[in-house]
Formats: structure tokens, sequence, C-alpha cells
């Protein structure tokens, strides 16, 4: 395990279906490419796909977690943690399997979990869904960086500018937004132009259209992270640039909170 600690980044948005957990685990293939230690959260509790999309089975979840650490049956972070067979630098911690289990998940273990997989892993990487309610809030408070990810969408880009004018207002400014035109490539309402004037605030990356990808239910149904195929870099050259940059950047970033 990593020696010193690591660094925290969540993936949300304004809105669902705007392809989170696959910009999730695409960065976890590049960390991992980095030799960095990666750890996947899944704190979108009632409906957590990362196992889905790893296709990985597993049989301790974040609510084994919270249910052992109040009832001081808590020994080792290590036991909840379920390893991704096709990369040794990256495990996953899932979501509940019951999601009315979801229900006794405090947000007061948010600090506790991250503070386990700082000290043991070099990145974490957390997916959630896009509710702004307590329990986003919370964990949102307690990353290193927020990445949003945003589609060319009218609703999407009316609730994002309203995200990011909250966090202007409280003066919290460790996010960057990340236009994802993979997720609808025919979708081409704005331009770059309308869409900054629209948000109010810059968009730092874009992954193209180039990158949609017809038969990426089969790279689920396999367990398959994208960026790992060695054919990536060269089919989709300017995404994986990109992505990569999201990482080095990330890590360079020096802890401003």
């Amino acid at each position: 395990m990593a020696s010193v600690k690591g660094k925290s980044l969540c993936i949300s948005s304004s809105k669902g279906g705007v392809g989170k957990t696959f910009i999730t685990t695409s960065l976890a293939g590049i960390f991992a490419q980095l030799e960095k230690r990666v750890l996947i959260i899944d704190f979108d509790l009632s409906g957590g796909s990362i196992a889905v999309c790893l296709n990985t089975p597993f049989d301790k979840s974040l609510y084994n977690f919270v249910d052992d650490y109040n009832n001081n049956r808590y020994k080792d972070f290590n036991n909840y943690i379920t390893k991704y067979i096709y990369n040794e630098n990256i495990d996953f911690l899932a979501a509940p399997k019951d999601p009315r289990q979801a229900t006794r998940i405090d947000s007061k273990f948010i600090e506790i979990v991250l503070d386990k997989a700082i000290h043991n892993y070099d990145v974490v990487l957390i997916d959630t869904n896009h509710n702004l309610n307590e329990f986003n809030i919370s964990m949102m408070d307690k990353v290193d960086e927020i990445l949003f990810v945003l589609t060319n969408d009218v609703q999407d880009l009316k609730n994002m500018r309203n995200l990011l004018a909250v966090f202007k207002d409280v003066g919290l400014d460790y996010y960057k937004v990340l236009l994802n035109n993979s997720r609808d490539p025919f979708k081409k309402y704005f331009s770059m132009y309308d869409m900054k004037n629209i948000l109010k605030n810059n968009i730092d990356y874009t992954l193209s259209s180039d990158l949609f990808i017809k038969n990426l239910d089969l790279y689920t149904l396999e367990g398959k992270i994208v960026t790992l195929d060695p054919k990536m870099p060269n089919v989709f050259n300017k995404d994986y640039v990109t992505l990569m940059t999201i990482a080095s950047e990330f890590l360079e970033k020096k802890e401003v909170k």
C-alpha cells in the first residue's frame, strides 16, 4: 500500500446520464498506468454501478464497513475492499447490494472512509449520483478536488450553471469542468462560446464525440476498462491525452483547501 497520504477526486454532475461512471473507471485506468494505487469508492449508495461496470462480484460493501465500525467489529480497511481482476493497481469499495442499506449510512462516516482510503492509496476516485443532498454536499466538502461532468444539453447546462453559482457564492473553487461530448455525440445545440457564457464559467477539459463507443456494453459485460485497452492511445489519441492531462494535473496540484 501507499506510504504517503493520497488525494481524493470526486466525479460529479448536475444531472444523471452524463457518463460519470465511465469517466471514473477510465481515469482509474489512467492512474493505474501512471503506477498509482487507485481505489474507486462507489458513493452512489442506492444505485451504485461500479461493481457492475467492472463485472466483479464482491462480498463486502460500504454498508458492511459502517455496520462493523458502529458495532466495534472493524479491524482492517482491506477487509472491505474488492480487487479488480484485470489490473493489480485498481481496487474498489462497492455500494450496498441492498438499496435499503443505503439509508443506514450516515454522512458522518464519509470522513472516516476517506481518511482510511487516502492513507492506503495514492488516488481515491469517488463516483456518486447527481443529487445535491446532505450526504453529497458533505462528501464534496471533504475531497481534494471535484470534476464536474457536463454534456451539451439544455437542462444539464442550466442545472450546472446553478450548481456552480452555489460554489462561487460560498467561495469554493477546487473544481474543474469536463464537457463530455462522447455521451451524446449528436447533441450539438450550443457552441463552446455559448456554453461558457451560459455557465458563467470556464470548461477545463473536453472529451470529443470521437470517443463515442457503440459497443461500450461489451466492455461492461467483460468488466474491461477502456483506457486499459492497448489500442486506445492510438484509436482515441486526443481523448486519451485529455484523460492523461486530467490525471497529471490532479496529481501535480498542491492541496490548497
